[in-house]
């Protein structure tokens, strides 16, 4: 199974943003990080599921067992469609995962995990909003 970790996040919330995705592949592990501009935590962190889904599938996984592991409640609840998308900035955001999914993704889940949990992925959004101001 490929287990990804993804985070976004915003400083000011709306302000600078940055995404983050760790990849790991047995025991392969690939990081990636992406300035967003200005943005809002929200947009980040679906951004980064974006990122994450857009290189598994350019490494050839998009037919593997996937787990994504979040810290944010809100998106992995509205991608698993237990919560209603009531901000209408996030509609784009959350469509662009459906079709990824979708289309190339028929073995993903989509898991909450506390922020602990997720440290990695965390820096690389901090690292990716450092380079990018």
């Amino acid at each position: 199974m490929i287990v990804i970790y993804t985070d976004g996040g915003a400083r000011n919330n709306p302000g600078p943003a940055g995404a983050g995705v760790v990849i790991i592949d047995g025991n392969k592990k690939f990081e990636l990080k992406k300035y967003l501009g200005n943005q809002t935590n929200n947009w980040a962190e679906y951004e980064a599921v974006v990122l994450a889904l857009t290189e598994a599938k350019k490494r050839g996984l998009a037919g593997r067992e996937i787990e994504v592991r979040m810290d944010s409640e809100l998106i992995q609840r509205q991608l698993t469609n237990e919560y209603q998308i009531k901000e209408e900035t996030l509609w784009p955001q959350y469509m662009k995962v459906h079709n990824l999914v979708v289309a190339h993704f028929p073995h993903i889940r989509f898991t909450h995990v506390r922020r602990e949990q997720n440290s990695e992925a965390d820096r690389l959004v901090n690292e990716a909003i450092d380079e990018g101001q």
